[in-house]
């Protein structure tokens, strides 16, 4: 269990420095704003931490929400690229491949044209 010096951090909040906040176990701590009142820091000091520790979670949460998406989105990029490329890779004997939906409306075209 870690040991917080309440008034350090309570201080790193207050003068903005939210990178000391953090190394002083800002996110750490789980919220209980029973341990900071035990330490005799003042109400509206311990809603100035809860909120910042609050903020600074979920700023932390849409950074990983938004780099789950970019990562999506590359790999949904390059699965798109990669079918792509199948679609347009000549076959064994030269001649482009189509899709199933280009080939089964040419076979159609063809039996049409036939008649």
């Amino acid at each position: 269990m870690r040991v917080f010096d309440w008034h350090r951090l309570v201080a790193a909040v207050e003068s903005d420095a939210l990178d000391s906040a953090i190394e002083l176990g800002l996110l750490d701590w789980d919220g209980d704003t029973r341990s900071l009142a035990a330490a005799g820091i003042a109400a509206e000091r311990i809603e100035l931490v809860a909120r910042v520790r609050k903020e600074r979670l979920a700023a932390l949460a849409a950074r990983a929400r938004f780099r789950q998406r970019q990562a999506r989105l590359a790999r949904q990029e390059a699965e798109r690229k990669q079918r792509q490329a199948q679609t347009l890779a000549p076959d064994t004997g030269g001649k482009p491949a189509l899709s199933g939906a280009a080939a089964a409306a040419l076979a159609r075209a063809l039996a049409k044209a036939k008649k």
